[in-house]
């Protein structure tokens, strides 16, 4: 099954860095913020042309874009804004070192970055990261988790992932021979196997395993990881099954429960909205209202407010 990845943010046509540093800087220039041209200019541009106006802006002016925007806006819309900005792996690293740095982690955002990847997309994050931090990911998310989450996470942290597109499908009837053996056949669970046939497969690899896998056992490799672990594995695990099935379903379900009951996870809307919305950010959309009966535009008008909203709402597209 090939998967269809429309985005919603494409690069503009007719771009014109010089033309859109001179309009960002009227904008953040005098008495008040001109908030709707900020919006208007960095969610129709690719982050690609967002890079070359600040380059262009930081030239021209002799002053950083990131610092004037940080001193006109607030909140969380000065977080979608600063997120736009940034390469994204650069973003992505940073969403990560908030996940661990201080008291506690946030397993869940670590589950929703690595799990979600290819080995191509983990390889680049870690160069950033090391990058940008002075520690490799690998050795601070080691210091962050424990047992055998942490033996997954470390195993695709390090690119033992196959390439993109991956296949072997002898390979695939023995992997789901060892997963049987290694948890429905037996007293326990083995979570060594689940873990090195989940980190090292390609993610098309990973689909034939678990079709050869509900052959062999008449169950679906959810339900199988269902009854057999717990905790943030179980999470590790189900986010690769449904990024493998669907990536769109998963990152569909994720900004739902960031949207469900009482306040909303802002941290998570925004990451995956500008995240996604020059990858696949159309196809979760249409999969978010498959799923819930709605649309995801009106779902995020109804949960969030300000220019906040009015951001997230720009890059989504009505």
């Amino acid at each position: 099954m090939d998967y269809e990845a429309r985005p919603t943010v494409t690069p503009a046509p007719n771009f014109n860095a010089a033309e859109d540093a001179a309009a960002l800087r009227g904008a953040m220039k005098g008495f008040g913020t001109d908030e709707e041209a900020i919006i208007d200019i960095l969610t129709n541009r690719s982050n690609k042309q967002r890079q070359t106006i600040m380059e262009v802006y930081n030239t021209e002016y002799e002053r950083d874009i990131i610092d004037d925007l940080r001193g006109e806006l607030g909140g969380n819309f000065e977080e979608v804004i600063i997120a736009l900005m940034r390469p994204m792996e650069d973003f992505m690293c940073k969403e990560l070192h908030k996940a661990m740095e201080g008291m506690g982690t946030d397993e869940g955002t670590l589950v929703e970055i690595l799990c979600s990847k290819s080995n191509e997309e983990i390889v680049e994050i870690c160069q950033w990261y090391e990058e940008r931090y002075d520690r490799p990911l690998a050795e601070h998310m080691c210091s962050e988790t424990s047992g055998h989450f942490r033996r997954l996470l470390t195993m695709i942290v390090t690119g033992t992932r196959d390439p993109i597109g991956t296949t072997d499908p002898e390979k695939a009837k023995s992997d789901a021979d060892a997963l049987y053996a290694a948890g429905e056949a037996k007293l326990g669970t083995d979570e060594e196997v689940f873990n090195k046939i989940f980190a090292h497969s390609s993610f098309a690899q990973l689909r034939l395993v678990f079709d050869e896998y509900k052959e062999l056992s008449g169950m679906t490799i959810e339900q199988a990881i269902k009854h057999e672990m717990e905790g943030t594995l179980h999470d590790a695990m189900l986010c690769i099954v449904e990024c493998v099935q669907s990536p769109a379903a998963f990152f569909a379900n994720q900004l739902h429960k960031a949207m469900d009951g009482a306040g909303t996870d802002d941290e998570r809307l925004i990451r995956i909205i500008v995240s996604r919305s020059e990858i696949d950010l159309a196809t979760i959309k249409d999969e978010f209202e498959r799923i819930y009966n709605r649309t995801l535009y009106s779902a995020l008008r109804n949960e969030t407010s300000g220019d906040y909203k009015r951001a997230l709402l720009s890059l989504i597209k009505e």
